[in-house]
């Protein structure tokens, strides 16, 4: 996976749940849970989580797909909401899994299992080339593509993922969607090598699938952001990297501009499954 995947704040023993703690039935409340590791709580002035999910539309009793949770960043945050409140969460993880992502994986259902009194039933399910169904046809209410759109344009999956969202979506229901951001005067690159996705072309491909796009937002804007880095989006926090892919970190390296700016500038979207015609 391009995304150069950080595993920070998956020590589990280290940022084991509290006993006793309340089930979250606000966003806020799951936001705030004690559950949340150091390093997750950090990046929230970033990924504004209630403000986003808020804008997305998440409420009680849903059900919710998140597509290629990874590390389970927003997991913490939106099984415990939906577990609570009666609804459904699917976790959407990755088919035929790499070395890395096996990795990555293996920490997700460690995360999974060492929060299952918070989580409540996770419904696993995959998405990959040659997937099928990610959840029951027309059953969620919404699903969340987190910054994986630029993996899936690499891999020739962008058009599948917006597919696979739409038939599992109700009439009505909601696609919400933060990704990196490209700069709208640079040269659209289709594989997204540097991370950084046109909005554009992101607009285009949901409109393709037959979704509407409802509403942008800047929440998780950053005007910071240049968008050119040496090695992409990945220089930026959280990944700091600071050598090609495969090769060792250069000891050498400059961190303190990219750490000036903080992580990425991202698009925040929010597109919706037209309802059904009347017969």
């Amino acid at each position: 996976m391009q995304g150069g995947v950080v595993l920070g704040g998956l020590a589990l023993s280290a940022c084991k749940p509290s006993v006793g703690v309340t089930h979250p039935k606000t966003i806020e409340a799951a936001v705030a849970a004690v559950w949340r590791p150091p390093y997750d709580r950090a990046r929230d002035r970033y990924r504004h989580p209630v403000e986003s999910l808020k804008f997305w539309g998440l409420k009680p009793g849903q059900t919710v797909v998140e597509f290629w949770p990874g590390a389970g960043w927003y997991t913490d945050i939106v099984a415990p909401f939906v577990a609570t409140t009666g609804g459904k969460y699917y976790a959407v993880g990755l088919q035929n899994e790499d070395a890395e992502g096996r990795t990555l994986a293996e920490a997700f259902r460690n995360r999974v299992r060492a929060r299952a009194k918070f989580y409540g039933k996770v419904n696993f399910t995959a998405f990959g080339p040659t997937s099928g169904p990610v959840a029951p046809a027309g059953s969620a209410d919404l699903v969340l593509f987190l910054r994986n759109l630029h993996n899936w344009m690499a891999a020739g999956l962008a058009e599948k993922a917006f597919r696979d969202a739409f038939a599992a979506l109700k009439p009505g229901g909601v696609l919400g969607i933060e990704e990196h951001r490209a700069d709208p005067a640079a040269v659209p690159d289709v594989l997204a090598a540097s991370g950084y996705v046109p909005q554009a072309y992101v607009v285009q491909l949901g409109q393709e699938a037959g979704f509407t796009l409802a509403a942008a937002s800047e929440i998780n804007a950053n005007p910071k952001d240049h968008h050119d880095h040496p090695f992409g989006v990945w220089t930026l926090p959280p990944v700091r990297r600071s050598s090609p892919i495969g090769q060792p970190p250069d000891p050498k390296f400059d961190h303190a501009p990219y750490d000036a700016i903080g992580e990425s500038d991202r698009m925040t979207l929010k597109f919706v499954k037209p309802a059904a015609p009347h017969a």
